[in-house]
């Protein structure tokens, strides 16, 4: 009787085992149909509403995509629809897509630790004031180097001596960049900026080349950029610049070699810096009207103004992708660096990089990753980055899904801050969670 009491107490625990793992299950069930009508009412709102002229959105999961659409047109001409083959200028997402994940992979064979220091690696650096900078304290953005630098208007100047930049437009001021007017007298500085190619010289945009003398004036000012506190989070793009010039001197390899070759291991062609190289034009979103630097509007060429001056190729931004490519990584992060039976990067390593080693000093960054502190659109493991030109990525380990969304809100002008006033991304995100 004995026996049998203690069978039907086993198969009852069984049963119970079952019925919660199915419980679970279900909860962590995506409902396609349900978020796809949430999403396309978010999208097609913010198109009436004139957020961004047209976007490309997928939701997926370590081994699913659920989602995958694209929305409205290249810019408000509405002449060409949006297509997945279409690239994006991910702006800062290129942070991690691009730099971090190379840190990830060198890191992972032993080739830097999170413990060098920059002057070690870097001998230009050697005797200066940022020499002690670890590659631990530019990955989570604890440097205190200034959020950024404008290089590209020291090669700007007028004949007078009258500013740039005026608040107020008038007949010396007439065209706007930003929220100020550019002076139409600008001259650009010969000595190292070309409108011409000549030998040596580095493209920056379609009709201009550079100087690669302009770079000592460049790595002399970011030397002595350290004006906030050590250790206190502070977000600059000169971090990753500084993440970039050490990855590159430790492998004698460029930055877009190193992620090229991951990018070629996890088999996405929709990604890189430099599009025209692999894409035609006519495949690139337009970003911003420049009235001021390129004096055009800008496709096919980087929108970040550092990252253009470096060649389109930085460790702050220059990265260009579809988001069909994107969730290929989105996937192999969230299978602990393998992807397709490959491990493509360390699973301790990609644990290191997506945790928030300083979050009880209140510093949730994680190391290159964007992290929050958690509230009601994030939790306390989710990772991934945003972009300036109006980009989005985000992983949440804990149920395995990700968002992508891209979008070039940015033209035809910087100005235009509506997805962020009415946290479009962050909403979506809190939706596909739940």
């Amino acid at each position: 009787m004995k026996k049998i009491g203690v069978k039907i107490v086993l198969v009852f625990l069984i049963l119970l085992e079952i019925s919660c793992h199915s419980l679970k299950s279900s909860i962590k069930t995506f409902n396609t149909k349900q978020n796809e009508v949430y999403i396309d009412s978010m999208m097609n709102n913010a198109l009436e509403k004139g957020f961004f002229p047209g976007a490309q959105i997928i939701v997926g999961s370590k081994d699913s995509v659920f989602i995958l659409k694209n929305y409205g047109y290249h810019d408000y001409s509405k002449k060409e629809l949006v297509k997945t083959d279409d690239v994006y200028d991910l702006a800062s997402m290129s942070k991690v897509l691009g730099a971090t994940l190379v840190a990830m992979r060198l890191v992972g064979e032993n080739r830097l630790k999170l413990e060098d220091k920059l002057g070690d690696v870097v001998p230009m650096y050697k005797n200066t004031a940022i020499a002690d900078l670890t590659f631990f304290e530019l990955l989570t953005h604890t440097s205190g180097l200034t959020p950024s630098i404008t290089f590209y208007q020291s090669m700007l100047s007028t004949p007078d001596g009258s500013p740039l930049l005026s608040k107020e437009k008038s007949e010396n001021y007439p065209d706007l960049f930003d929220n100020m007017y550019v002076n139409k007298n600008i001259v650009y500085d010969a000595n190292y900026l070309s409108f011409e190619p000549k030998e040596n010289y580095v493209q920056v945009y379609k009709n201009m080349w550079i100087n690669p003398e302009f770079y000592k004036m460049v790595y002399e000012k970011i030397a002595v950029a350290n004006t906030n506190p050590r250790g206190k989070y502070l977000y600059s793009d000169l971090n990753l610049i500084l993440v970039q010039q050490m990855m590159e001197t430790n492998t004698g390899k460029k930055l877009d070699q190193l992620a090229n070759k991951i990018y070629a291991e996890l088999g996405i062609s929709k990604i890189g810096y430099n599009p025209l190289k692999w894409t035609s034009e006519q495949n690139v979103m337009p970003t911003e009207i420049d009235n001021f630097f390129r004096k055009d509007t800008i496709k096919g060429y980087v929108h970040d103004e550092a990252a253009a001056i470096l060649g389109g190729v930085s460790g702050n931004a220059g990265l260009f992708a579809n988001a069909q490519s994107i969730s290929v990584i989105c996937q192999m992060l969230l299978n602990n660096g393998k992807y397709q039976g490959k491990q493509i990067l360390k699973a301790k390593v990609v644990a290191t990089f997506t945790n928030s080693p300083l979050a009880k000093e209140g510093i949730y960054r994680g190391l290159g990753f964007d992290k929050r502190k958690p509230d009601a659109f994030y939790n306390k493991n989710d990772f991934g980055h945003t972009g300036f030109t109006g980009t989005f990525f985000f992983l949440n380990p804990d149920n395995n899904r990700f968002l992508i969304i891209l979008t070039n809100r940015v033209n035809p002008t910087r100005t235009n801050r509506l997805m962020y006033k009415d946290d479009f991304c962050p909403k979506i995100w809190k939706q596909i969670n739940e």
